[in-house]
């Protein structure tokens, strides 16, 4: 894909930065180029797809207003180098409080706290992510990054009228992703210049267990504290009593999608993330467009929907997405009435071992330090925080 010729560099650039990094629809991008792009990021995840960017727009594109940015050659454009994912909107909207749009935050700790009225640049789709990163090479980060240093610091999106961004808040990266480092010392290194104060925190934890690499269920489950390796038997034992037990992945399909939805809702009801309201109307229409998207990948789909069944009735079910080495645990839900099988802990121990089987040998909690978490075994890894403020 070539960059058009009316798309000019920064004015204020670097003139030794051989990248420039210029404004782009989503929709202009090309398919094949994300994958690229995607297949060479050192910390990509399933977050990062293509499939869950066109759902997330096609489900929320009322809620923010996208601004990727491609990075070329700044001599030649003929190839992207890299696709920033960003959106910008205010903090915080007039209408958020009655559609539960809002970046959930961390229960322990503090982070910086922004002004509801700023306007603020996230990465793309990241109310709904649990990660996010640059796509590229990791060889080429520290140019991209500058890059972006650039474009975000030559003035407003003339697209979305005459108001400059107030704060970068850029959220749901990785501790160990390289982006991250390159992204701060471009800030660092451009601060003083445009009046910017630039602060990295820790934003929350995923829990994440490393499973054995034997395959072990029964060794696995002897790495447990003993307290909690003596509950999950017991509640195994009394759901096994109570019927048939057996966990499948099933298809993306429409019924599978509400399958989860209703018994998520059941769970949760009003504090759900499927109410009938139009927030919840949004995440049903984000849930099914995914599967819709990733069921059209074939063999090479990420989305994983579950059921755990006792005696032929679902209790449990599951959204993740595994890339064949990790599983990435986004959502449940469960029959509130089988309380007496401990749904929760049997489908999640279902589950678990289902992909302990698979070959998987981590399985990411995501985020939230939810005490469930940790009785699994999960050790905290973080996830990082870049906020640039203009100064006062």
């Amino acid at each position: 894909m070539s960059i058009p010729s009316t798309a000019s560099a920064p004015a204020d650039t670097e003139p030794d930065c051989p990248l420039v990094a210029l404004p782009v629809a989503f929709e202009a991008i090309p398919r094949a180029t994300w994958e690229r792009l995607f297949a060479r990021a050192a910390r990509a995840t399933s977050f990062s797809r293509w499939t869950v960017h066109r759902a997330w727009w096609d489900a929320y594109a009322a809620t923010a207003h996208e601004q990727y940015l491609a990075v070329v050659d700044r001599a030649d454009r003929g190839t992207i180098r890299a696709i920033v994912p960003l959106m910008h909107r205010h903090e915080v909207e007039p209408e958020d409080a009655a559609t539960a749009t809002s970046l959930r935050h961390a229960t322990t700790g503090t982070t910086t706290p922004v002004a509801p009225t700023a306007k603020a640049i996230f990465f793309g789709a990241s109310y709904h992510a649990d990660y996010a990163t640059i796509l590229a090479d990791p060889t080429d980060l520290p140019d991209v990054a500058r890059a972006v240093v650039d474009a975000l610091a030559s003035g407003p999106d003339r697209a979305h009228g005459p108001q400059d961004w107030d704060v970068l808040d850029l959220r749901r990266l990785r501790a160990d992703d390289p982006a991250l480092p390159a992204l701060q010392g471009a800030f660092e290194a451009r601060a003083a210049r445009e009046g910017w104060t630039v602060t990295r925190e820790r934003e929350d934890v995923c829990p994440v267990l490393t499973l054995p690499a034997t395959g072990d269920w029964e060794g696995y489950l002897d790495t447990l504290d003993k307290k909690a390796r003596h509950e999950i038997r017991r509640k195994i034992r009394r759901a096994e009593a109570a019927g048939t037990n057996g966990f499948r992945v099933v298809e993306p399909t429409p019924q599978a999608v509400d399958t989860f939805i209703d018994l998520h809702q059941a769970r949760w009801g009003a504090d759900g993330l499927f109410p009938a309201t139009e927030g919840g109307a949004r995440s049903r229409r984000f849930m099914h467009r995914l599967a819709e998207l990733e069921a059209a990948e074939g063999d090479g789909r990420r989305l994983q929907l579950g059921r755990f069944e006792v005696g032929g009735r679902v209790v449990f079910a599951t959204v993740g997405f595994d890339d064949g080495v990790e599983c990435l645990f986004y959502n449940a839900g469960v029959d509130p009435d089988a309380r007496d099988l401990s749904p929760g802990v049997t489908g999640t121990a279902a589950y678990l071992r289902d992909r302990l089987a698979a070959g998987r040998r981590r399985f990411d909690f995501l985020r939230g330090d939810e005490a469930y978490k940790y009785e699994w075994g999960a050790l905290d890894e973080p996830i990082h925080r870049l906020l640039v403020e203009r100064r006062a």
